[in-house]
């Protein structure tokens, strides 16, 4: 039985490590709150983010705003604008997104070696999913989507497969976290795993690809009880790919059983889109990818004192046996996807 990744980030490009957040100390985030003309009153409350770091800051007001630092060296100043362009676009198309604020002209700054944004500080409740609730998901998706193919991406990337496994890969096995008497295994699980989603790729239906959200699980969403909506978070991943990347994660259900729930998602996508049930097909890829990337990125950002803590998991030997198992059942799903290994 394979074992998901916490529904949290996993398609990972970052070079960084060390302890990259470090010198983000209280009085750097009110300085950088200040410097774009605002009063912070001193109340700070850093939000769930292992990526970045992220903060509501309270003004004098008694309004607050959500600073978002990001990772140095993971994306460009091109890219980041690339996001922050790209959930402008969508907001003027009246999706429920979160746009940067701009400043004199500009959405990205910088204080003391931090890139930083400023955004609007919005709150809700879990997603929770059921039958009407993913029906009007799926419509917002379409939506999205529609939005997305209008437009390119130059600096962001364009989801690869083949090379995300085989970066998470070389991620992995130059942390030192594999046990030595497993890194052979992890070697071999992982190469073969490469191979199986080339052999894959030419079997599945064709995708366009187009501006996606990139990591949209039920994490990334709210409702907002004061719009009564929907809204969509964290477009930190948006990535050129197939519009099923955006779906696949929401539905509760195996492979060997498609559920109402994706029948839901479906039906209200297809209210503003068009998507084929075939393209569920490029699923077993996807958990691929994802499962791989999940690991290399924690291995790679190691060294951050937040992952240590957050994913003890990974200094234990029988994690590695664990995920070798994993990774060869993934590239069985892959070979074989009316197997069982595809529909765990």
């Amino acid at each position: 039985m394979l074992r998901r990744p916490a529904h949290g980030r996993d398609h990972r490009q970052a070079v960084s490590g060390g302890r990259p957040f470090a010198g983000l100390r209280p009085e750097t985030i009110l300085a950088a709150a200040e410097k774009l003309g605002l009063r912070p009153s001193g109340e700070l409350l850093a939000l769930n983010s292992f990526e970045n770091r992220v903060f509501r800051v309270g003004l004098e007001t008694g309004d607050a705003v959500v600073l978002k630092f990001y990772r140095p060296k993971r994306w460009s100043d091109e890219a980041i604008l690339e996001e922050h362009a790209f959930l402008a676009e969508l907001a003027a198309s009246d999706l429920p997104v979160v746009p940067a604020f701009r400043f004199a002209g500009n959405t990205l700054h910088r204080l003391r070696g931090f890139r930083y944004a400023l955004f609007p500080a919005r709150g809700g409740r879990s997603f929770e999913g059921g039958a009407e609730a993913l029906y009007r998901l799926g419509a917002l998706i379409a939506r999205l989507h529609a939005v997305g193919v209008r437009g390119d991406f130059l600096a962001r990337p364009r989801f690869d497969p083949i090379a995300s496994i085989r970066r998470a890969r070389e991620q992995a096995l130059s942390s030192g976290l594999i046990p030595p008497v497993l890194a052979a295994a992890y070697a071999e699980a992982s190469r073969l795993l490469a191979e199986a989603a080339a052999k894959a790729i030419p079997r599945l239906p064709s995708q366009p690809m187009l501006r996606l959200h990139g990591d949209l699980h039920r994490g990334n969403i709210l409702w907002d009880d004061r719009e009564e909506a929907l809204l969509l978070l964290d477009f930190d991943d948006a990535v050129l790919g197939p519009p099923v990347q955006d779906l696949w994660m929401l539905p509760a259900e195996d492979a060997a059983h498609p559920s109402p729930d994706r029948q839901a998602l479906l039906e209200g996508y297809r209210l503003f889109g068009e998507i084929a049930d075939a393209a569920f097909a490029w699923v077993p890829l996807l958990r691929a990818v994802r499962q791989a990337h999940w690991v290399g990125w924690i291995a790679e950002r190691w060294r951050d004192p937040a992952f240590p803590r957050a994913f003890p998991q990974l200094a234990e030997p029988i994690f590695w046996q664990e995920h070798v198992e994993d990774l060869r059942e993934l590239a069985q799903a892959l070979e074989d996807p009316q197997g069982p290994a595809a529909r765990a």
